[in-house]
């Protein structure tokens, strides 16, 4: 596979960093986004259409916000099914449902194209600093052969194993991180009720068992009213929750735990919350706990 050309469709809020990482070295990318705006805004050649993006490259990325996104761009009539050629990878780095990634895999295998699915973690901040984990799933020695695409914008490659593996291993992070945030949202605003000292709460908690990523990398921002802007939305998370529970289903496990991150973004978008950084659960909290804000005035 050429190591030089690269067609990136879905530019929004990790797709553009992404595309970024991968033209600041060097690598020609080819971009397409239903905003025209954003291939140039990230540095990519603009492509009039999804089309001329496949056509363009032997590596299509997509970054999508889920697999019925990804199904009708995939399968649409002008989509990636429609325009690619045999001996391509197309790289998928949404978070998507295992059941659809599989399902698509064989439509593009039955193309003589590679389909690996690429979940990703790290957020906004390690999209743009180039320290994004990845989990991914497909074909190994197509896995290793993309090392040159992935290296610009992740500092960890972890082959789960084969098709859907990697989407599989996104949904389940993403559930934990759900978990941890709206518990640890609920916690820091009866922190604040209680009248503690917040730094000091969350010096107690990442030097004890309560302890999670929320606590050492989001609280000690929020608590002094940084909500780290840019992230995943409650609604995104709430998607991936949903997510999650149904691969739990498909897979025959107890989900018990699940009704507290649902509840909790859920309340989140009601309250008008739904399109910004999940962070803010913790104000959708504080409103109904009565209108508590971790911040002090």
């Amino acid at each position: 596979m050429r190591q030089d050309r690269v067609g990136f469709v879905g530019l929004g809020n990790m797709g553009g960093r992404m595309t970024r990482r991968l033209v600041d070295a060097g690598i020609a990318v080819r971009g397409y986004d239903t905003d025209a705006g954003r291939a140039a805004a990230a540095g990519a050649q603009p492509a009039a259409s999804m089309r001329e993006a496949v056509e363009y490259a032997d590596v299509v990325l997509l970054s999508l916000p889920d697999s019925r996104v990804v199904e009708a761009v995939v399968e649409g009539a002008d989509g990636i099914l429609a325009a690619c050629r045999a001996g391509q990878v197309v790289v998928d780095l949404s978070t998507a449902a295992p059941s659809s990634t599989q399902r698509l895999a064989g439509l593009f295998a039955a193309r003589g194209v590679q389909y690996v699915d690429a979940g990703i973690s790290g957020g906004a901040a390690a999209a743009e600093k180039g320290t994004l984990t990845l989990m991914v799933g497909g074909d190994a020695a197509t896995i290793e052969a993309l090392q040159w695409v992935f290296a610009p914008f992740s500092s960890k490659v972890l082959n789960m194993g084969g098709s859907g593996a990697g989407h599989t291993t996104k949904l389940l992070n993403n559930f934990l991180n759900a978990v941890s945030l709206a518990a640890s949202a609920e916690v820091m605003v009866a922190g604040k009720k209680a009248g503690l000292d917040l730094h000091r709460l969350l010096d107690v908690l990442n030097s004890s068992s309560g302890v999670n990523f929320a606590t050492l990398n989001r609280f000690p921002y929020i608590v002094d009213g940084n909500y780290l802007e840019g992230g995943l939305t409650s609604k995104l998370m709430t998607k991936d929750v949903v997510l999650y529970v149904e691969l739990a289903r498909e897979l025959g496990v107890a989900s018990l735990n699940a009704s507290g991150p649902m509840s909790c973004f859920g309340l989140a978008t009601a309250l008008g919350y739904g399109e910004q950084i999940s962070n803010r659960v913790v104000d959708a909290i504080g409103d109904v706990s009565g209108g508590v804000r971790l911040k002090s005035e």
